[in-house]
């Protein structure tokens, strides 16, 4: 069984020789300590999301049609000191981000955000001026070469890469989050405007392609939720969002995509009778300090929904037992079921150990594959 095989039937809830095997990947200061604790370089040149060869992580590819805008705003130093730096980044949405302790791009904490290029019905229509689907630069150089690759592909592919469109996301870019929660509010119309064109915009950019290849899943990146909830009501939910992305899933479907995935750390329990609805086939990844527990899940909604992710990367940071635990707690009934794909529930932090990670690495294999006695 192929790599390709092996993720459709998980996800269709048929019988496999074993799971597939992916992870989100580790934090910038994660790979240092890594490094210094024995890992190969070499695992460093691979994206997690692509699979890895030294983690012996299942390789998928991801269509990387560029959904962002273009042009992109210009980078610009605002203000800086020894410790802190305030800058607008190409998103056009200004930054105070903590200096010290960065490393591999991936700061300590979040910045705080103090400005976003979008507060007006004005401010909008100069926005959507930046992502015209015929913008060149959005399909890569070497598309056809690429195509005929995935013509032949023994592995999953997705359309779009990690992280790149959702309804939610996309406005909160534009707004940010206080700002977005309250026009849901003040500003109506202008929330209607955005979810129908983002619509319009993302069927027209990904047309071309499904022209020509058939991706296994589309995955929406939203993040709208927090620790106890959703950053906006089911009513908002089914108000603003739900015939927008009813037309994008009706349109991917009709180009055959089989399994919709949709990403949102925090609890969006309350919103899942409407993902499903809608046609969400897949949701993750299952963030445990938010009582996202995929075992739950699973007795609510059955076969009705697959699931990714769901372990608790706090474990990770205590013993070995620990760790045996709670891959035993869930993986036994869920593998049982069908339907999921355990990875950690995040990227892996830095208080994760190096022989943490790997014991969980090969303590996953040896439950999915019957060598683990339980």
């Amino acid at each position: 069984m192929n790599n390709r095989e092996r993720f459709l039937r998980t996800l269709r809830f048929e019988p496999v020789d074993r799971i597939p095997y992916h992870e989100l990947g580790l934090w910038g200061q994660t790979v240092d300590l890594y490094l210094e604790a024995g890992m190969s370089v070499e695992a460093t040149k691979q994206n997690f999301f692509y699979g890895n060869d030294f983690f012996r992580l299942d390789k998928r590819d991801f269509i990387p049609i560029d959904v962002m805008l273009r042009p992109a705003f210009d980078h610009e130093t605002i203000e800086e000191d020894d410790r802190t730096l305030i800058f607008r980044d190409a998103q056009g949405i200004v930054h105070k981000a903590l200096k010290t302790g960065t490393v591999r791009g991936t700061r300590p904490s979040m910045d705080q955000y103090l400005r976003f290029p979008v507060e007006t019905a004005e401010d909008f229509e100069d926005m959507k001026k930046r992502y015209d689907s015929k913008t060149p630069g959005r399909y890569p150089e070497d598309w056809d070469a690429r195509v005929k690759e995935w013509q032949t592909r023994d592995y999953p592919l997705c359309l779009l890469t990690n992280g790149s469109f959702g309804f939610y996301s996309m406005a909160r870019r534009w707004m940010g989050t206080e700002n977005l929660s309250f026009a849901f509010y003040d500003q109506p119309a202008l929330i209607q405007a955005m979810m129908e064109f983002l619509a319009d915009f993302f069927i027209e950019v990904t047309t071309p392609a499904l022209e020509q290849i058939t991706p296994d899943y589309f995955n929406f990146f939203e993040d709208l939720a927090y620790k106890t909830g959703p950053l906006l009501s089911p009513d908002q939910f089914r108000k603003f969002m739900m015939t927008p992305y009813q037309r994008v899933i009706d349109h991917l479907k009709k180009y055959g995509i089989e399994h919709i995935w949709l990403d949102s750390d925090g609890n969006t329990e309350v919103l899942i009778p409407l993902f499903l609805e809608m046609g969400v086939t897949c949701h993750w990844p299952c963030e445990i300090a938010a009582d996202m527990d995929p075992v739950r899940l699973r007795n609510q909604y059955g076969k009705d929904l697959a699931l990714c992710g769901g372990i608790d990367k706090r474990e990770l940071t205590k013993d070995r037992d620990a760790i045996r635990q709670e891959l035993l707690k869930k993986l036994p009934p869920l593998l049982d079921s069908g339907g999921y794909i355990p990875t950690v529930d995040h990227t892996v932090p830095h208080d994760v150990p190096y022989e943490n990670f790997l014991f969980y690495l090969e303590m996953k294999r040896e439950i999915a594959e019957g060598r683990q006695r339980l």
